[in-house]
């Protein structure tokens, strides 16, 4: 059809920008102004991730796999999907973006109206979309049963299909919110205030993104802040000259409990509402189930039941969920682990200016912070690490863009990491993306596979 001809041109326009620049092997500096999608009309999210081009082309390759390609679900559940999805956040850039691809996917106008006008089979996976979204250690498999049993039942393929996506929409939510985007403005002109972010003019998005038009987030730096960077930078080197030999097994857990119950404790940003109620715009409650289920501590001090620790050595990406995602729709577990290691893995021997830093020690403290918010446990780390390279409010920013995205302010944003650059920023946020997406099919994968046995 004239769309599917017009997808493969505007894939294969990306596809060969893309590859140019890294066949030529560009490494743009952080705060590059050149980005390597010159010339191609993006959506402001890709825009912005373009300053890390070596990450762009797997997060571009997966999204397109996922949305665009062969697979179990019908093109029209794929985008309403990413619409349920960005709704737990709120994150009515996403629901706007994907509300017009749902349309062009020749989707039911009548859906748009809210959950009570879908098919009874798409709204069975509204309990999950609230489950993975903000407590995903609740996820059971009997939740999938329910999903793969009865008159409108899901393929177990549909079901991976559907849990891919949903994990993906929840965590690029956390980084809409956490690079200050917000929804695309149909005004030219018009400021208007969501979520106590201020939604830059039409005018302004539509600049390229450099240093002043990514939000223009940030202040100046302060002056006298160079120690912070240069005592992180001391801390890096001492911990990878550091034997971790010395650590027992009792040593260490001890040391993950402790970070974890520091987290428990660690206040995310605060919602306006007194009442601690969930205040959802009207444009986005009626994709909205239970607005009220959000996230809660995994290990509050005095909880009862607190759940079990999710640990690697017992389920982990590269051993288990990788095989389980590739064997049920095929060929995801590639784009998707391509896209972890991207996003684990990429440096740019930089921080703040300084040149030839080995920064892996403190981007292994923020994937692996991430994930013990949510309760999951890499038992071959020391996470007495985190304490030393994270600070209080690096810590409280990551915990609300899990978490709370949609409470993220600008104050947030220029409180933390102020000395870093704008691509700097957005690197962090993209391992939050990505560890918090990795989090999430975990704990979905391990019960499928329990499901299955």
């Amino acid at each position: 059809t004239s769309r599917e001809g017009r997808q493969l041109n505007l894939i294969g326009a990306y596809s060969s920008t893309i590859n140019k620049r890294l066949l030529s092997d560009l490494r743009p500096p952080y705060g590059s102004k050149h980005l390597p999608m010159d010339g191609v009309e993006l959506d402001h999210v890709t825009k912005v991730i373009a300053h890390h081009p070596r990450y762009l082309e797997h997060y571009f390759n997966t999204q397109n796999f996922v949305m665009h390609c062969d697979g179990p679900l019908p093109f029209e559940y794929r985008s309403y999907i990413a619409i349920m999805a960005a709704s737990r956040h709120k994150c009515t850039y996403l629901v706007n973006l994907y509300e017009k691809e749902f349309l062009l996917q020749g989707g039911d106008r009548s859906w748009l109206k809210g959950l009570e006008y879908i098919p009874a089979k798409l709204r069975a996976i509204s309990d999950i979309n609230k489950i993975l979204a903000h407590r995903p250690w609740l996820l059971n498999k009997e939740h999938i049963e329910r999903l793969t049993k009865g008159q409108n039942s899901w393929s177990l393929a549909e079901v991976v299909h559907a849990i891919v996506l949903l994990a993906h929409f929840h965590s690029l939510s956390s980084f809409v919110f956490s690079c200050g985007l917000t929804q695309e403005l149909d005004t030219s002109s018009q400021k208007i205030e969501n979520n106590n972010i201020v939604v830059l003019q039409k005018t302004e998005l539509e600049q390229p993104i450099g240093q002043e038009a990514l939000g223009q987030l940030q202040p100046a730096p302060p002056q006298g802040t160079e120690v912070t960077v240069d005592a992180l930078m001391q801390r890096m080197k001492k911990l990878s000259e550091k034997s971790t030999e010395c650590c027992t097994e009792s040593e260490l857990s001890t040391r993950f409990k402790n970070v974890e119950m520091q987290a428990a404790e660690l206040p995310a940003a605060s919602s306006t509402r007194s009442d601690g109620q969930a205040e959802v715009p009207q444009q986005i409650g009626r994709f909205v189930d239970d607005p009220n289920f959000t996230y809660q501590d995994f290990a509050r001090r005095g909880a009862e039941n607190i759940p079990q620790t999710f640990r690697i050595q017992d389920y982990s990406w590269d051993d288990h969920g990788y095989s389980l995602v590739n064997r049920l729709y095929n060929d995801v577990g590639f784009y998707l682990d391509e896209k972890f290691r991207a996003a684990y893995n990429l440096t740019y021997y930089t921080i703040a200016g300084r040149t030839n830093v080995d920064t892996s020690k403190f981007r292994r403290a923020i994937w692996n912070y991430i994930q013990c918010i949510y309760g999951i446990r890499h038992d071959d780390y020391d996470y007495g690490e985190v304490n030393q390279l994270l600070d209080r409010s690096l810590k409280m920013f990551i915990k609300t863009a899990c978490c709370f995205p949609e409470r993220i302010t600008k104050p947030d944003y220029d409180s933390v990491l102020v000395e870093l650059q704008h691509s700097e920023k957005v690197h962090v946020n993209l391992m939050i993306l990505e560890a918090r997406n990795q989090a999430e099919l975990l704990y979905a994968l391990r019960e499928i596979m329990r499901y299955m046995t």
